[in-house]
C-alpha cells in the first residue's frame, strides 16, 4: 500500500472505529472525524511538497506523467473467445490531482469543525461523512475508469443520506432531486465506460482494459470498435464518439453544475446542513470540472474541439443566470447557490478556450472557489445556528453587533467578486485571458464570450455588494428584536480556528499564485499540447 491508498482509505478506517464505538461515546465521535481529516491534510501536504515536476505527455498519454502511481491487478477473467477482462486498482496523481487532493482535504477539515453543529444520531452522520471522503480522494485519484465509477457512484449514497437526514424542512425532496440528476448522468455513463473497455486494448497484455491512460491513445482502439477512429460507427444518427462524448459531458456538467442541469444545486444548499453545504460547493463541484478534463476532454479530445463554440456559450450562459439568479434572492444560502453557479462558469470557459492560460485559469477557480464557497457558506451557517433565519431582509445593522464576524463577511464577499489580491482575480482574470486568445491561438471561441464573462463580474459585485449594504450597514434592526440581539453573539474560538486559515489561505493564493500554477504547469502544458495533437 503506497501513499496514496493510505490517503483514500484512511477516513474509512476511522469511520468502522465510529461503527463499532458504543452510543456512550458519541461526543468523541467529531474528534475522531477531525482526527482523521488532519491527518489526510497532513499527508496531502506531504505529497504537494514531494510532487516533482516536468512530466508530461510526450505526444501521447503515458503513464510516465503521473507519480505516486500504484497498479494493481484486481480482476481478471478469461473470456475464451472474446480475449481476457482487465481490472486494475491503478491510482496515480498529475499536477492537476495533487491540487485539487490539497484543497478536498482542506475543506474536509472545514467541515469537520462545521459539524459541531450535529445534534441527533452521531455515529450515522459521522460514519457517512467519511465514507463520503473516502470516495471523493478515491475519485481524484482513480487512473481505471471502473475504479473511477466505483469511487464516483460512491459519494452519492452518503450524500443522499446526509442530505435527507440531517438536512431542514424540505430534506427529502432536495435529497431525492439530487440523487435522480446525479445517477441520470452516470446510468449513461456506464453504457459509455462498457463501450469504451470493448473499443481499447492494453498493447502489452491484449486484454481489454478500463485504463483511462490507454483510453486516451488512438493506438490501442480496436479499427472496428465501437468507439474506435477508424470507421462510420453510428449511434443515434450522429458519429459513435460524438455520442459519447456529449454523454459524458452531461453526466459531469450536472456535478459543476452547468445551465440548465443546475436546478438541483440550489434546493440541495438550503435544504443541507451547513458542513454538507461546504462539501457541496467546496469539492463536489469540482469533481465535474475534473471529470471534464481527465475523462472528457482526454479521452474524446477531437470532439471536444469540435464542439468548443458551444461548450464555451454554456459556460457563459452559466455564468450571467447564476449571477442575474444570485441578484434576485433573499435567501442568503440560496444566493451563495447560485453565485457557485456562476463562478463555475468561468471553470467551463477556461477549459472550452483549450489554451494554456484558460485551463490554468479553470484550475486556480476551482480550487479558488473550493476555498471560498467552504468560507460563504460556513458563514451563513454561523448566522443560521444562532437564529435560524438567512433571509437577507430580516437583518440590518450586523456590522455593529458582530464586527469580528462582518470582517470575515467582507473578506468573503471582495474575494469572491474578484478584488485583485485574492485567488479568485487569479483565477477569473486568467479564466478571460483565455478566452479571448482563443480567437488567436486556435480560432475555438469569439471574442465576445470573454467579455460576456467579464460582466459576470460585475454583475457579482453587484449581487455581493448590495447583499453587504443590506445586511450589515446602517441602523440595526433585526426580526426577531431583542431575542436576536442577545442571540447574534460574536464568532467563537472554534468558527475562528475555520474562518482566519481561509481567509489566509485565498490572500496568499491571491499574492503568490505560482504556489497553484508551479504544480499544474507541466501538466496543464501537456493537455494543451495533447488535445491538439
Amino acid at each position: 500500500m503506497n501513499i496514496l491508498s493510505l490517503l483514500i482509505f484512511l477516513p474509512v478506517l476511522f469511520g468502522a472505529l465510529i461503527l463499532v464505538l458504543p452510543e456512550g461515546l458519541r461526543y468523541i465521535y467529531r474528534y475522531i472525524t477531525l482526527l482523521a481529516t488532519l491527518l489526510q491534510l497532513g499527508l496531502s501536504v506531504w505529497l504537494y511538497i514531494a510532487f516533482k515536476n516536468g512530466a508530461g505527455y510526450a505526444g501521447v498519454a503515458n503513464e510516465g506523467q503521473y507519480q505516486f502511481v500504484e497498479k494493481v491487478h484486481w480482476i481478471a477473467l478469461n473470456l475464451g473467445s472474446m480475449g481476457k477482462m482487465q481490472i486494475d486498482y491503478f491510482v496515480g496523481i498529475d499536477g492537476i490531482s495533487i491540487m485539487l487532493l490539497l484543497m478536498s482535504s482542506v475543506v474536509m477539515v472545514i467541515a469537520a469543525l462545521a459539524s459541531w453543529e450535529i445534534n441527533k444520531n452521531h455515529k450515522g452522520y459521522f460514519a457517512l461523512f467519511l465514507l463520503l471522503d473516502m470516495a471523493i480522494t478515491g475519485v481524484f485519484c482513480s487512473l481505471d475508469f471502473f475504479l473511477f465509477y466505483i469511487f464516483y457512484e460512491l459519494m452519492l449514497l452518503p450524500l443522499y443520506f446526509l442530505i435527507g437526514i440531517w438536512g431542514a424542512a424540505r430534506r427529502e425532496y432536495a435529497a431525492i432531486k439530487f440523487f435522480l440528476f446525479t445517477l441520470f448522468g452516470s446510468v449513461f455513463m456506464l453504457l459509455v465506460m462498457v463501450g469504451l473497455y470493448f473499443s481499447v486494448k492494453d498493447p502489452a497484455t491484449g486484454a481489454h482494459t478500463f485504463n483511462i491512460i490507454q483510453m486516451m491513445n488512438p493506438a490501442n482502439y480496436d479499427k472496428d470498435s465501437i468507439f474506435g477512429f477508424i470507421g462510420q460507427h453510428m449511434l443515434l444518427g450522429l458519429p459513435a464518439r460524438t455520442v459519447g462524448f456529449m454523454v459524458l459531458f452531461v453526466a459531469f456538467a450536472i456535478k459543476i453544475p452547468v445551465v440548465p442541469l443546475h436546478t438541483w444545486l440550489p434546493d440541495a444548499h438550503v435544504e443541507s446542513p451547513t458542513p454538507i453545504s461546504i462539501i457541496l460547493a467546496g469539492v463536489l463541484l469540482k469533481v465535474g470540472g475534473y471529470g471534464m478534463l481527465r475523462i472528457c476532454f482526454g479521452i474524446f479530445p477531437e470532439v471536444a474541439t469540435s464542439y468548443a463554440f458551444w461548450i464555451g456559450l454554456l459556460g457563459v450562459i452559466s455564468i450571467l443566470y447564476g449571477a442575474f439568479n444570485a441578484l434576485a434572492q433573499r435567501d442568503l444560502k440560496r444566493l451563495i447557490a447560485y453565485s457557485s453557479v456562476s463562478h463555475m462558469g468561468f471553470v467551463l470557459l477556461g477549459i472550452a478556450s483549450q489554451t494554456t492560460e484558460g485551463v490554468s485559469g479553470a484550475m486556480m477557480q476551482m480550487v479558488s472557489h473550493g476555498f471560498l464557497s467552504s468560507m460563504l457558506f460556513f458563514l451563513v451557517g454561523v448566522i443560521y445556528y444562532r437564529v435560524h433565519d438567512r433571509d437577507i431582509y430580516s437583518f440590518r445593522g450586523l456590522g455593529t453587533l458582530m464586527p469580528k464576524y462582518t470582517v470575515f463577511i467582507m473578506i468573503a464577499f471582495f474575494a469572491s467578486l474578484g478584488l485583485p489580491g485574492f485567488s479568485a482575480f487569479i483565477a477569473e482574470a486568467f479564466s478571460l485571458i483565455g478566452a479571448f486568445n482563443s480567437h488567436n491561438f486556435n480560432g475555438l471561441l469569439p471574442a465576445w464570450m470573454g467579455m460576456c464573462g467579464a460582466l459576470g463580474i460585475l454583475l457579482s459585485a453587484g449581487y455581493f455588494l448590495w447583499t453587504l449594504q443590506r445586511m450589515f450597514f446602517g441602523e440595526t434592526k433585526l426580526k426577531g428584536g431583542e431575542v436576536w440581539k442577545l442571540a447574534l453573539v460574536d464568532i467563537s474560538s472554534r468558527e475562528m480556528l475555520v474562518l482566519v486559515p481561509l481567509s489566509l489561505l485565498t490572500l496568499t493564493l491571491g499574492i503568490m499564485p505560482s504556489l497553484v500554477f508551479v504544480k499544474i504547469n507541466d501538466s496543464v502544458l501537456a493537455f494543451v499540447q495533447f488535445i491538439h495533437k
